[in-house]
This record gives structure tokens, C-alpha cells and sequence, in this order.
């Protein structure tokens, strides 16, 4: 996993060699192994590399790197696991391939059969730079889910990219308007779905798509290679049938693959393990082909109600893993939440961020490799929408509005009764928070509008941000949906095309990165994508039990005794700590004077829900963190330019 960024400028524009390399040396922490760079001016292309080192340590493996041929030029970050796989053929063919990396092998790759051709067979993550020398292109490309990161800008008549915003907002003349209107999608989304960045200038490249410049000319569409619609849309028009056990062995047998495959690397190798379905059985796929114990991590919490660290130790002492727990104080993940904006480069408001570095942190100390069982949840329909969104719907889609509207306040009055309720639900269930979301469901005018009321921090967000409107994206186009033929599976589709991309997978790669370790997920191998769409929905909702074929196929390497509960994962009660350690953070953060003077926010709202939440009158912890991580990252000086104009 590396680092990678540069330009493209017309010939006739300069562009110093110091620039590139305060470019790359601003993503360091993202390949401390080694640094890079190679530039023709004549051309006016310049790549920028920073290398974390796991296949091919030797010098061999360092770039920017040169196909045999002479005509590409390549900086890669990411890994193509099927990569020995695809030398072997092309060897055989007579295809010759210098060096034992897999950047090699997809530069003779794409030399052989073209771009669009290679990346289609590329197994893995990847988000690299390609400048063909013999047309004078540059081609930047996202692997098929998402799973790495790039942006990228027009400054001037010069196209400059980068694994993260840093190179870009270094770059000499970038504009760094904040973009108002992207600022409404963070509080919607908790992040900024892709394209939009926080920044008017800058963009992200969609997953599975190429993007090609020609130097000077206007930066034009990327084109797409590969999408988790056409996935979709395949897959639930031509479904496996079979017995359950004949379509379960061909399930555990893609995925024993996908595992094994991303078990490659010359490094120390380990695991994340919550103790839940999706990690489980990735470590217990890993276990049964590794050859010694498997090194696993998980956090455990010194807060009475969070520490679920039992579960993944239980079910790490049944497969036989070297674990390692570590129990973090609330002082120690309190201390992190200062350089939250640092890390992720723009304003971005998942407060799991803070247990996903701790533990990236502590994982870093033994691996230099980690792999992750995230993609389960929106494959396998693991969300409590999933399960009862579409019922939810049928339930009150026939009933007149003022019912519902009456039926709404009802619910919001019960949750007045904070204690009854917290004996009922326990004190972990952000209760009142649900119970908003549920009232809010009932004024929803079709399915569109309901999924995206269940996918919203701020119901009505345009209203919260001055100057500005809601830009279009997936969930509001409805031409851009799945055809798929039932709501759930409408649901799991757009999860897995915003929130999974943008939040989840943003996450988890920013917070590995931050400490230099390199995140896999072997869950979104695409082929394992395809082949979850083709099995019908029976196989991953079945009497309303979530991800029933992940269940299935764990309990061939675990007893279901120690993984069947309900699902929490490692949270933090960031509501109280609000109420209690960080509220002198937060009221600086909230100040009425600094809020007015910043000029985004509508004050008025904002104050109301500090208010109702330090009273109790409502749980806002989660509303409120969206405007809390904008206000740390514009105001910390690395994360943003706060004299920048930002009309």
C-alpha cells in the first residue's frame, strides 16, 4: 500500500520539481518504506510515490515504475492479489515481466491487452496513475469497489491527483473555496459522497471507472470498467438455484479464495477481529489456510457497557490465533479526537473513526498487513434496514398522513421516558435517537424517500448550511438506481455504492494509513460482489435472520454459541463523554460567536440541539458530531486553509 499523487500540464507550462516533491512528501505517512519521483518536462507529467513495502522489498519493486516496453509509466497504490496468477499467463504467452511485483506484472498486463482489458482482470485494490508515453495520455483508475482513494483537480490549465487532498491543496495556485454545498452532504451523510470533495476545485474519482487527460485539454467523464449496478442487475436477473448446501460450498469456496489470495505479502500479516460474523470468518479462512497461529487484534473498552473484547477472544482461543487485546482507557480515545481531521483530510463525521485508528494504532505495532471483514453488512443485507425496512414500508404505505403524522408524535412523546426506557432497551441503545429515525419514517412519501430518511444525520440539511443547495447524487437520482426486484435489495445496492464507499471504506483507509498499515478486504473481492448478487435473497434473509449464508458458512470453523448475538461491534458513549470530558471541546467548537463569524451554519438550530442534548430532552450526538468535525478540521490549520475564501 503506497502513497501516490503528480500532474499533468501542457508543455509549455513549468512546473518545478520542488513542487512535486512537497506533493509527495505531505503523503509520507502513507509509504514510509521509500520515495519517488519521476518527471518529463518536455511531456509536463510528473508521478510522485511513496512506497509501503509488502511484495517485492527489494529496489525492483520501487516506484514509479517503467514497462519493459518503454511506453508506460506507472505509480500504483494499492495490490493486485491474482497478480502471479496473470504473470504465469503472461509468461507462457511469451510476455516478458521484469522483477517479482505485482506493479510489473500489470504494467506487461496493460501492455499486452490494454487497459480496460487488464484492470477487468486485476483482482484487488488498487487507485493508480497510468501516462502512456506513446499517446500522451494519462490514466487515472479506481478499483471496482472503491476501496482506495483518489482525487483529483484542475488548476489552471494543470490536472494534478493525489491519493489524498493534501498534494492537491499544495499545489501551487489551488483554490480552496469550500465547497457550501458539499457541506450539506456531510451533514446528511456524516461524509462527502464522491464525486464532490469539501473543496469547489477538487473532485474523487468514482470507483470502477478510468478517467482520461490529454495535457491542456479539458478534464472530460470517467468511464466506467466495472459496476456494482450492472453486478447487481446481472446477478438478480440470472440467480444460482440449487440446495442450500450446494450454494453455500460454492459461496465458502469463492470466499476461501478471496482470503487466501489477500493472505499474500513479504511482510508480517494480520487480522481485525470484532468477534462478529464478518471478521470471524474472514480469520477463521485465514486460520484454516495459514501456517502458524494467526495474529489477531481487537480493542476492549474500560467503559462499563462497550467492551464487547470477550466475543473476539472467545472465538480467537477456538481457532487457535495469537491475540492481542488492548483496553482503551477514555482518556486514550479522547486523546485521538484532536487529530481526527488531520488524518482524513476533509471533514468527515463517523465517530467510529476513533476506534478504527486505536485500533489500526495497535495492529501496527505487530503487522504491517491487516485484514478487515468490512463489506459483509451491505453484501449480505447485515443491516437492521435489511431486515425490516421494506416490512416497515407495507406496514404504513396505505395509511392516511395524519395517522402517521399522529402515529409519529406518539413516538416521540414515549421517548420522553428516558428511564423506563433505558431499563428496557439498556444503556449502549442510543434509544431516543432510533426512536426519532422511526418517527421520522412515517411522513415518508414513497420507498425513495424513506431509505433516504434512514440514511440521513440531518433530516432537512439544506436548511442548516447558508448559501447553500443539495447537490444530486446516487440516492436522489432515481435513474441511477439498481433494477432490482425487491426494496431490500434496492437498499443493499445503494449501501453498498455511497455509504460503503464513501464512509466505511473512507474510514478504514485513512485510519490504516494514518500509521502506515495497509487494510484488506477480502469480502470485496468483486468476484465475491458478483457471486453475493447472484444468490437469492433467500440465502441472506431468512426468517428475518440477517446474513444467514455468512452464518452458515462460519459455523463450518466456529460454534454458533459464540458468534449468534445481537451486533454491537466496538462503540464509544459519545453522549455522555459530550455531556462530560469533551464538552469544554464542544463548546468552543459551538460557540455562538465563532459559529457566526465562520459564516456557514445557521446558528439558531445549532445551539437548539446543544442545548436539547445536554438537557436530555434529545440524543444529538451524532447530529451534532457532523458540525463538530467540520468545525475542528477548518479551524486546525493542516486540515483546511481557514483565510481561503469560502463564498
Amino acid at each position: 500500500m503506497c502513497g501516490i499523487t503528480g500532474y499533468v500540464a501542457p508543455g509549455a507550462t513549468p512546473v518545478p520539481a520542488e513542487a512535486l516533491q512537497a506533493m509527495t512528501r505531505c503523503i509520507s505517512h502513507r509509504g514510509p518504506d521509500s520515495y519517488g519521483e519521476w518527471m518529463d518536462v518536455a511531456a509536463g507529467v510528473g508521478l510522485g510515490h511513496r512506497r509501503l513495502a509488502i511484495v517485492d522489498l527489494s529496489p525492483e519493486g520501487a516506484q514509479p515504475m517503467h514497462a519493459v516496453s518503454g511506453r508506460y509509466v506507472i505509480a500504483f497504490n494499492g495490490e493486485v492479489y491474482n497478480f502471479r496468477r496473470l504473470r504465469d499467463e503472461l509468461v507462457a504467452a511469451g510476455h516478458p515481466v521484469r522483477g517479482g511485483s505485482d506493479t510489473a506484472v500489470m504494467l506487461t498486463a496493460i501492455d499486452a491487452w490494454g487497459l480496460e482489458v487488464a484492470v477487468r482482470r486485476f483482482v484487488g485494490i488498487f487507485a493508480f496513475a497510468l501516462w502512456d508515453r506513446r499517446e500522451g495520455l494519462l490514466h487515472l483508475v479506481r478499483d471496482h469497489m472503491g476501496v482506495k482513494p483518489l482525487y483529483y483537480a484542475q488548476v489552471g490549465g494543470t490536472l494534478v491527483f493525489g491519493s489524498e487532498l493534501k498534494p492537491l491543496r499544495g499545489f501551487p495556485g489551488f483554490d480552496a473555496t469550500i465547497d457550501r454545498d458539499a457541506l450539506v452532504l456531510l451533514l446528511r451523510h456524516n461524509c462527502i459522497p464522491a464525486p464532490y470533495t469539501v473543496y469547489r476545485a477538487a473532485r474523487k474519482l468514482v470507483p470502477g471507472s478510468i478517467l482520461t487527460v490529454r495535457p491542456g485539454q479539458p478534464v472530460g467523464e470517467a468511464v466506467p470498467y466495472w459496476t456494482a449496478r450492472e453486478a447487481a442487475e446481472r446477478g438478480t436477473r440470472d440467480p444460482l438455484s440449487g440446495p442450500d448446501a450446494v450454494l453455500l460450498d460454492r459461496l465458502h469456496d469463492q470466499l476461501h479464495d478471496a482470503v487466501g489470495l489477500q493472505m499474500m505479502a513479504d511482510v508480517p500479516l494480520g487480522a481485525f477481529l470484532s468477534g462478529g460474523i464478518d471478521s470471524s470468518l474472514v480469520v477463521a479462512l485465514m486460520q484454516a489456510q495459514a501456517d502458524r497461529p494467526v495474529r489477531t487484534f481487537t480493542l476492549g473498552s474500560a467503559v462499563p457497557g462497550y467492551d464487547e473484547s470477550s466475543h473476539a477472544k472467545a472465538v480467537a482461543a477456538h481457532l487457535g490465533t495469537e491475540h492481542t487485546t488492548l483496553v482503551v482507557s477514555p482518556e486514550d480515545a479522547l486523546a485521538t479526537i484532536p487529530l481526527m481531521p488531520r488524518y482524513y483530510d476533509e471533514p468527515f463525521a463517523d465517530s467510529s473513526q476513533i476506534p478504527t485508528y486505536l485500533v489500526s494504532k495497535l495492529a501496527r505495532q505487530h503487522v504491517t498487513v491487516a485484514l478487515s471483514g468490512d463489506g459483509g453488512d451491505e453484501l449480505f443485507a447485515g443491516y437492521t434496514r435489511h431486515r425490516v425496512g421494506e416490512r416497515v414500508w407495507r406496514r404504513i404505505r396505505h395509511l392516511p398522513m395524519p395517522l402517521r403524522h399522529a402515529m409519529a408524535g406518539t413516538l416521540r412523546l414515549g421517548a420522553r421516558h428516558d428511564a423506563s426506557m433505558r431499563r428496557v432497551l439498556g444503556r449502549r441503545v442510543p434509544w431516543k435517537y432510533h426512536v426519532e429515525k422511526l418517527a421520522g419514517l412515517m411522513g415518508s412519501t414513497g420507498p425513495e424517500q424513506m431509505y433516504q430518511r434512514l440514511t440521513s444525520q440531518w433530516t432537512s440539511p439544506e436548511a442548516m448550511v447558508l448559501g447553500a443547495t443539495e447537490p444530486p447524487t446516487i440516492l436522489t437520482d432515481r435513474t441511477r438506481w439498481a433494477d432490482v426486484p425487491t426494496l431490500t435489495e434496492q437498499m443493499m445496492y445503494l449501501d453498498s455504492v455511497t455509504y460503503l464507499p464513501d464512509d466505511i471504506l473512507t474510514k478504514v483507509d485513512r485510519a490504516s494509513m494514518a500509521v502506515s498499515l495497509e487494510a484488506r478486504v477480502p469480502l470485496l473481492d468483486h468476484r465475491v460482489v458478483e457471486l453475493a448478487w447472484r444468490l437469492p435473497l433467500s440465502l441472506k434473509l431468512r426468517g428475518g435472520v440477517s446474513k444467514w449464508a455468512l452464518r452458515r458458512v462460519l459455523e463450518r470453523y466456529v460454534p454458533t454459541t459464540l458468534f449468534e448475538r445481537p451486533k454491537h461491534g466496538f462503540g464509544i458513549p459519545l453522549d455522555s463523554w459530550m455531556r462530560g470530558p469533551l464538552r469544554p471541546w464542544v463548546e468552543e467548537l459551538l460557540d455562538e460567536r465563532r459559529l457566526r463569524e465562520d459564516g456557514f451554519f445557521a446558528v439558531e438550530p445549532i445551539r437548539r440541539a446543544w442545548a436539547d442534548h445536554l438537557s436530555g430532552r434529545g440524543e444529538l450526538q451524532y447530529h451534532l458530531w457532523t458540525i463538530l468535525m467540520f468545525q475542528a478540521w477548518y479551524h486546525d490549520g493542516t486540515g483546511a486553509t481557514p483565510h481561503a475564501s469560502t463564498a
